[in-house]
Formats: structure tokens, C-alpha cells, sequence
């Protein structure tokens, strides 16, 4: 049995995945009305009063769950989770708000002897899978690059909590970031540079730096939120530069040459549900965790982000 935690929109992507994987689930949600809208898309029965409420009727515990809430219930719905014995989580990205509490969830799983994973769907793309076949091919990354500029004009509009927006890089970026840095290797030296800021992220809004990854590989970034921009990476090998601009794409450049063009890719799983989440939640069911993100992976990662950002 599978708790999925959670009755918003990305709970909905979840329910088609294990449906489709023929996965026995239980969803546990909070509200009465996102319960009815939830039952409304998904035809599945949701179990009403949140986690802490099920929780007090001391239900088996299950094989596995999946922590599909908002960003500010992640922290406290997983060390629920972990409190009460269950040894196996998935947890929406980025873990929790505040990087402090990143940590407690690790120092807590630790204790616990639970594997908790940090649901980053984009390393489970076709376009990336696709890519590490012919990264792998070509002899490994010998540079790469990546920019993760955020449309600040749509995010000031958001209605989301101020410790939210204020750690976006943590709630957002990292999608990019952490792909980055999963295809090309850890920093092993990082130079960061900050400027200017935004009146909900005053810790920054123009970034850019350089390094070298624990592969020996070169890497530069970049990302200006104050101005226009999307996210993107390059990879390149001796034989190819490699653009996932959009993410779920490839466009590949050979040595030599000025064209650019498109490389094909089986996006089946991509197109039927929401990208990466077929394979990712497979890998996580299945205790393959080799493309996962674990926690103390997370953790690790931290020391970097809060550079790269500022923090």
C-alpha cells in the first residue's frame, strides 16, 4: 500500500501514474472542497482531516509514500511521516522552505533508518535519459553551462507566502540547478557572484559563476531575474554541444559545424503523463535509486545552492 499525501493539481499527476502502474494507493488530503475536486478529476476517494488526523487512527503503516502538498506543509508533513516509522518517502521538491529544515529531515531519516528522495522529475525526462545515452557514447562532459532566470513580473503576482518567494531560487531553480549539477558533476570549486535585488527576494536578482565539477568538467551559469531569459543547459563533449532549451527537448551541434538541430527522442511516457514522473515514481517503487535525489544528496547540495544564491 501506497499513501500519496496530498489532493492538489500535482496529486492528480501522481493518481494517473500509479493507476497506470497498477499501484494500490490510499490519497489522504486535507479540505472537504479539494477532496470533492480531487474526486471530480481522478474518480479516486480521498481520505479527508490531513496526515495528523489519519495518522491518530493509527492506520498499518504502508510501503512507500509520496508527499505531494504545497511547499509550506512539505517539512512538516514528512517528519510526521518519519516520526510515525514509515521508511520509505518521496517528497516533492524542494523537501521543505528553509534549508535548516532541510537538514532536520535528514538528520531525522537518519535516525530513523528511513530512505527519503527528493522528487527532481526532470532527471527522469526523455530528453535527459536520451542525453546521458549520448553524453555516455561520446566520452563524458567536458564543459557544460546552464542559466535558471526566473520571470520575476509572474512571480510577483503569485499568491504565495513571503518565506516562499523569498527562498525561490530553493523552491524553483533548483529544477535546473540540480539537473545541472546531476548530469555534470558536483562543484568541486565554485566562484559566485551576486547582485542587485527583488522586494520579495532580496537576496539577489542577477547571478553568475563558474567552477569546475567533481568530473574535472568547466562550468559557468548565469540568470538574471530582473530582466528576460529562460531556463536552459548545454553540455558539451569533444564530439557535440548538446542544448535542453526547452528542458524537454535536445538540440545537438557537432564539432565543426554551425548547424543546429533537433534530436530525436521516444517521449511516449513524457506525452501520456506529466514529464519524468513515470520513471521517476517506477525507480522510487522499485528501490532503483541510481537517477534519484537522496536526501543527504540534498543536503549536500545545500552548501552550493546557498552560495549560488546568496542565502
Amino acid at each position: 500500500m501506497i499513501w500519496l499525501i496530498g489532493a492538489g493539481g500535482m496529486s492528480v499527476d501522481y493518481v494517473k501514474v500509479l493507476a497506470a502502474q497498477e499501484q494500490e494507493f490510499k490519497v489522504i488530503g486535507r479540505s472537504e472542497s479539494s477532496a470533492t475536486t480531487f474526486e471530480e478529476k481522478t474518480g479516486q476517494k480521498v481520505v479527508v482531516g490531513g496526515v495528523e488526523k489519519y495518522l491518530e487512527t493509527s492506520p498499518q503503516k504502508p510501503d512507500a509514500a509520496i508527499v505531494s502538498v504545497g511547499i509550506d506543509q512539505l517539512y512538516n508533513t514528512t517528519m510526521m511521516l518519519l516520526e510515525y516509522g514509515v521508511d520509505k518517502i518521496l517528497v516533492e521538491k524542494p523537501g521543505a522552505k528553509k534549508v535548516e529544515e532541510i537538514r532536520m529531515l535528514a538528520n531525522l531519516a537518519r535516525e530513523k533508518n528511513s530512505k527519503v528522495f527528493i522528487a527532481y522529475n526532470r532527471r527522469f525526462y526523455a530528453s535527459v535519459c536520451k542525453l546521458k545515452e549520448n553524453l555516455m557514447a561520446e566520452g563524458g562532459i567536458t564543459s557544460f553551462n546552464f542559466e535558471f532566470t526566473e520571470w520575476a513580473h509572474v512571480i510577483e503576482t503569485l499568491n504565495k507566502p513571503k518565506d516562499e518567494l523569498s527562498n525561490w531560487f530553493l523552491a524553483n531553480s533548483t529544477h535546473v540547478v540540480d539537473l545541472a549539477f546531476h548530469l555534470g558533476g558536483k562543484p568541486r570549486e565554485l566562484s559566485s557572484y551576486v547582485g542587485g535585488e527583488l522586494e520579495w527576494h532580496p537576496s539577489g536578482a542577477v547571478f553568475s559563476g563558474a567552477g569546475i565539477s567533481v568530473h574535472g568538467a568547466l562550468f559557468n551559469y548565469m540568470a538574471n531575474w530582473s530582466s528576460a531569459g529562460r531556463w536552459s543547459l548545454e553540455f558539451l563533449t569533444k564530439k557535440s554541444r548538446y542544448y535542453l532549451k526547452p528542458m524537454e527537448k535536445i538540440q545537438r551541434q557537432l564539432n565543426g559545424t554551425i548547424k543546429i538541430e533537433p534530436v530525436e527522442i521516444e517521449s511516449q511516457l513524457d506525452d501520456e503523463f506529466k514529464p519524468g514522473l513515470y520513471l521517476q515514481t517506477k525507480a522510487f517503487l522499485e528501490g532503483d535509486s541510481e537517477n534519484l535525489c537522496h536526501i543527504d544528496e540534498h543536503v549536500e547540495s545545500m552548501t552550493f545552492y546557498q552560495k549560488i544564491a546568496n542565502y
